[in-house]
């Protein structure tokens, strides 16, 4: 029986796993909590995967956000097309198009509870990584 994480090799998802895995990495490396990566290509046609990540406070949902900007950027990785959320900094969506990055207050994680919803979805693995700021 499978724990419904996909390991298949980063070729198979191309440049997009990449950039996933690092914008998960960059989420970890600044305290985000219970990161996953969902592959939603096969039930979303508007992206195909979404790095989800929640915080314990508001400060540090932004902070987890411009963190992800700042590595995929540092890597020379793609803009997002846009960033939603950081006024209010309950849940800011960071779209890269390809894939999205959601970093959640932990309430607002629960609420809405987006790994139910995509419960049937394959799980891409991660790992931790060292970033060029030192964490980690």
């Amino acid at each position: 029986m499978s724990d419904g994480t996909d390991d298949r090799p980063t070729g198979d998802l191309g440049d997009t796993a990449s950039w996933a895995r690092l914008a998960a990495a960059a989420a970890d490396a600044k305290r985000g909590a219970d990161t996953v990566i969902l592959d939603v290509g096969n039930v979303l046609a508007i992206t195909e995967l979404f790095v989800v990540t929640s915080a314990s406070n508001t400060r540090l949902v932004k902070t987890i956000a411009e963190e992800v900007e700042e590595q995929v950027r540092r890597a020379g990785g793609p803009s997002p097309l846009r960033v939603e959320g950081v006024r209010e900094q309950q849940w800011v969506l960071v779209d890269y198009g390809d894939f999205v990055v959601h970093v959640f207050l932990d309430e607002a994680r629960r609420f809405y509870d987006i790994e139910r919803l995509y419960r049937d979805v394959p799980r891409v693995s991660w790992t931790p990584l060292a970033l060029d700021d030192g964490t980690r």
